[in-house]
């Protein structure tokens, strides 16, 4: 059996990192004033330290228009003065980078507020300057991209009155889409990213991948100085942001959201050194609660048999919640409606007529369940990503609208923790009832070992314990219980075997190794360090919702499962 070969890992920190999601206005106030700010996050740097947190990243931070939590920017060369400087963000990368995390940070550059001063002039008329900036049409498309958020809008395009022309915006009419065909636009992105860069961020996550580089090509072109019009390919603007980063700042990652199948996934990898360094598995995640909504491991296993293997300049990031809503849209209607009728049978509790606005925990609606996914997340060859208060199973407040539901307030105590403001002062509403504060908190949980901030604790230790890991390859296998996946994380000279019980079921579950030297193999359990003597089949007996993670000797040795 061919192993990988031994690579040097020292300076691709991004690949077997833990990360952090998080927004500031709503993780921690220091002033008493509602609203989560620097200051406060500083504060908290030692809690997520000690959580295995090793790259923290920020959703954005810059100046708003507060129309969509902080999307909407008007400045992307500054911080919004409610939450901070730039000097107390430089503190914040100081601070972190002293307990071991890195920090990387929203690029929100494939649209603008429609108050940022670039449209504002760009709509002056059209033959200012800036008008090229973004995209316009004397009459829309015939056949326009539908709206990302069909709630609350009928069209991807809008009239400007003043000037009679319809500009575009794939999400939401005060956010019109930048041109990125335009050379000074990309040359814009390019002295946005290397701010960051100078200040000390560690990457960035591009939001929308697609269509931020997409191609958008205005009626009259999008000519340079020279009126040229420039030959535009998002592929090769992106390998020319990856160029730029990299040349900036030898460490520096790209994690990119990109929502679309495996296969055209792999089109913004690009070859080696070029595309995304990192990029959220959408697939798998939506294919998982396919499984977990039917009780049967295949549509997930399916997935991750066909998931085509990241080389080595390339990652694959795991998740099992992210910020926005929990996204349905790559399953068929009748497997979103399975999955709708499992987690979000009431109306409201859907977005968009794709998603589900829930966090994990009032989703499952079992401890042991919510135990076993974050189990199975850590135990791939990926990089694990984590929404902040994901690991004391915090729930959701469904009055409020849209994705805000899973966005509230951090609960770090039964009496708030967050701010030291009146609750109804604080920038957003908190999550009430069983999944509330006085029940769901930081501190009672820290202090209890068998809590699910331990369990998940232990995790990211474990998986920081282990970078083989993330260099191994993943081996999808047959047989057993119908609930049951189990694959092998196989390296060059370290393999483990996973199992996951996602029916809630359990069941029996026989192993067989098959060595050159049957006699000597073993198996050794990685939550107690037992080692289990693998000459003859074992048998192990999952409770429902079960899991175990076992490390082969020798690490080539094939298994199956009975």
């Amino acid at each position: 059996m061919s192993r990988p070969a031994p690579i040097d890992t020292a300076d691709l920190w991004w690949r077997h990192a833990v990360y952090y999601c998080l927004d500031v206005e709503i993780f921690q106030d220091s002033d008493g004033d509602g609203v989560g700010d620097i200051p406060g996050l500083i504060s908290r740097v030692p809690y997520l330290a000690d959580l295995g947190i090793t790259c923290l990243w920020l959703m954005p931070f810059f100046p708003t228009e507060h129309k969509d939590d902080g999307y909407d920017v008007t400045d992307y060369f500054t911080v919004d003065p409610r939450v901070g400087s730039l000097g107390d963000l430089v503190e914040l990368i100081r601070v972190a980078r002293s307990h071991g995390i890195r920090i990387i940070i929203d690029f929100v550059m494939n649209h603008t507020s429609d108050k940022h001063p670039w449209f504002e002039q760009a709509r002056r008329s059209k033959d200012d300057p800036k008008r090229h900036w973004y995209v316009w049409r004397d009459e829309p498309p015939e056949d326009p991209h539908p709206p990302f958020f069909p709630d609350q809008e009928d069209s991807t395009w809008s009239l400007d009155e003043k000037t009679g022309q319809y500009y575009l915006h794939h999400f939401l009419r005060y956010q019109p889409d930048l041109n990125v065909e335009h050379p000074q636009v990309r040359r814009e992105i390019e002295k946005n990213l290397g701010l960051w860069l100078e200040i000390g961020v560690a990457g960035f996550r591009f939001d929308s991948v697609p269509f931020l580089f997409s191609s958008s090509p205005t009626e009259s072109g999008a000519g340079d100085e020279d009126g040229e019009v420039a030959e535009y390919d998002g592929l090769e603007h992106l390998a020319r942001v990856r160029g730029f980063v990299s040349r900036r700042s030898g460490e520096a990652v790209l994690l990119g959201e990109v929502n679309v199948t495996h296969e055209r996934q792999m089109d913004w990898f690009g070859d080696p050194n070029e595309g995304l360094h990192l990029q959220f598995d959408f697939p798998s995640m939506q294919r998982l609660y396919l499984a977990l909504a039917r009780g049967e491991a295949a549509p997930l296993a399916e997935m991750l048999r066909s998931r085509p293997p990241a080389d080595a300049s390339h990652q694959w990031a795991s998740f099992v919640r992210n910020h926005d809503e929990l996204t349905l849209d790559q399953l068929s209607d009748e497997e979103r409606d399975e999955v709708f009728e499992a987690f979000a049978p009431d109306e409201d509790m859907r977005v968009y007529g794709r998603g589900i606005r829930r966090r994990l925990p009032p989703m499952l609606g079992d401890e042991r369940a919510v135990r076993m996914v974050y189990a199975f997340m850590f135990s791939l060859p990926d990089a694990p990503v984590l929404f902040y208060g994901e690991e004391i199973g915090m729930g959701e407040n469904l009055d409020l609208h849209g994705r805000l539901a899973v966005r509230t307030p951090m609960q770090w105590s039964r009496e708030g923790g967050f701010s030291t403001a009146p609750p109804e002062d604080w920038v957003r509403a908190e999550v009430q009832g069983e999944y509330g504060r006085e029940h769901v908190n930081v501190a009672d949980q820290r202090a209890d070992p068998g809590s699910l901030w331990s369990h998940i604790r232990r995790l990211s230790r474990l998986y920081r314990d282990t970078p083989q890991q993330a260099w191994s390859s993943l081996e999808m296998l047959d047989g057993g219980p119908a609930g049951l996946l189990s694959h092998v994380c196989r390296g060059a000279e370290w393999s483990m075997l996973a199992l996951h019980d996602l029916s809630g079921e359990g069941g029996t579950v026989r192993v067989t190794l098959d060595a050159d030297r049957s006699a000597d193999a073993f198996l050794t359990d990685r939550l107690t360090g037992e080692r289990i003597d693998a000459s003859a089949s074992v048998t192990f007996d999952l409770e429902p919702y079960g899991w175990r993670w076992l490390l082969l000797d020798p690490a080539d040795a094939g298994v199956r499962i009975g």
